[in-house]
């Protein structure tokens, strides 16, 4: 038995422009993000049954699929539904029987932590693991990315949710032609800071999508200037903040990670849910200085609010009104 867990990430600053080649084309990319001890886990086990089955502990729903069923035919369709992204993903690594794989996200449904990308490269060391193959982070993420990029079938998708998962601590990712450079920015200090001053709240909405990749990079491509200058402000919010980190101005780094969120407010209608707007209005009524960030697509999911220490009392009392509910944020440490 195989038992592996890859933290889901909370997006800091930087999210959409992890977008090849948006991410060349803009000046000073850099996304940032943590791995959190919110996490995915799988357990590979083997089966004497001829084929693979599957047991999903979010959904309290199990699937078998026999060897036969792994066919380019059915894989390119419908055939293996809500499994498709693991059933590509045992088929790229050709593990398509005598095997039972339990799968659990670790995180809410439509929470915008980028569950199922954590699950895919955690699903693949895994195999690799069960196997008793090498292992390389980077070629799982590259592999993954192309897998999931392939059954979303909407445009290019982003790489940014792998990396946790992969490496832990908290991440800049700085791309290259070919290549995204992984910089492990992990310190108590730093760890210690944004927890006090970032609170992280599912919304129990199911996200709208607030942000469509496609649109975005279409719009980007078409020239569309609100979009151009809308991530090019947050691409300079981005640098800002990672230089920010670097000389350990950790009260400017939570201030940036809160003016991010409203610029995406401006550039992304449909971001903030109604809910999420009404709580950010009423906090602001007590302390005009916090900030909100949406994790991910936006308009549901999971959200960051930004407040200053010892205000965390504030938050969970306005949050508990609303029948939204705070999760549990703690930042894990680097992988070694």
């Amino acid at each position: 038995m195989v038992t592996c867990e890859g933290s889901v990430r909370v997006d800091l600053l930087g999210g959409t422009l992890d977008l090849n080649p948006i991410n060349l084309i803009l000046e000073n990319v850099v996304t940032l993000n943590v791995a959190t001890s919110l996490k995915a886990k799988v357990i590979l086990e083997s089966s004497d049954k001829d084929g693979v089955e599957i047991e999903s502990k979010d959904y309290n729903s199990s699937y078998y699929f026999s060897k036969k069923d792994f066919t380019p035919e059915k894989l390119s369709r419908d055939h293996f539904g809500p499994m498709a992204f693991v059933c590509q993903i045992l088929d790229h690594l050709e593990l398509r029987d005598h095997l039972k794989v339990t799968l659990q996200s670790g995180s809410p449904a439509g929470a915008g932590l980028g569950g199922s990308s954590a699950m895919g490269v955690t699903l693949y060391k895994a195999i690799k693991t069960f196997q008793k193959a090498d292992f390389d982070p980077l070629q799982a993420i590259h592999e993954v990315n192309s897998i999931e990029a392939r059954i979303l079938d909407s445009g290019p998708a982003g790489y940014q949710d792998y990396y946790p998962a992969m490496f832990g601590g908290v991440l800049a990712l700085h791309p290259q032609p070919g290549q995204v450079t992984v910089d492990q920015l992990y310190s108590d200090e730093l760890k210690d800071a944004l927890e006090e001053q970032l609170s992280l709240v599912y919304s129990g909405q199911t996200r709208l999508s607030g942000i469509n990749n496609w649109e975005v990079y279409k719009k980007f491509f078409d020239k569309v200037p609100a979009t151009r200058e809308g991530l090019k402000a947050i691409a300079k919010l981005s640098s800002d903040a990672y230089k920010a980190i670097m000389t350990k101005d950790f009260n400017k780094l939570v201030e940036l990670i809160g003016q991010e969120g409203a610029i995406r407010r401006e550039l992304f209608p449909g971001i903030l849910s109604s809910a999420m707007a009404q709580l950010h209005d009423e906090l602001r009524g007590e302390a005009p200085h916090i900030g909100i960030k949406v994790c991910g697509a936006g308009g549901g999911g999971c959200f960051l609010l930004t407040h200053k220490k010892g205000e965390k009392e504030l938050i969970t009392k306005h949050v508990g009104k609303t029948g939204m509910r705070m999760l549990d944020f703690h930042i894990e440490k680097p992988l070694s």
